[in-house]
């Protein structure tokens, strides 16, 4: 299993912490900003879920998030698709975290 926050960092991307606020139904994990290059993982989820749980999908969560890093480096093809972007995020998290 890679360590995705040492990965993050080699990568020169930053990781945050902080509130991205309520979804309805949807649940935000995290986001991705290319410009400067960082990852928001959000407390609000983080916070409802025990520590070890909780680290768990801190680390899915910057995986995936490490995917749309890639594809704003140009390292894989920017899919037009959201739904299949998103997909091969998660697929690629997964196969970091081997899960």
């Amino acid at each position: 299993m890679v360590d995705v926050f040492e990965l993050a960092r080699r990568s020169g991307v930053r990781i945050e912490y902080a509130d991205l606020g309520a979804w309805g139904s949807c649940e935000l994990r995290s986001e991705y900003d290319p410009h400067d290059a960082v990852i928001r993982v959000n407390t609000r989820l983080l916070q409802a879920l025990p520590p070890a749980q909780a680290l768990r999908v801190a680390a899915l969560a910057v995986a995936h998030e490490l995917y749309h890093h890639r594809e704003a480096c140009g390292e894989v093809p920017r899919l037009r698709d959201r739904v299949r972007r998103e997909d091969a995020a998660d697929a690629f998290a997964r196969s970091l975290l081997q899960t």
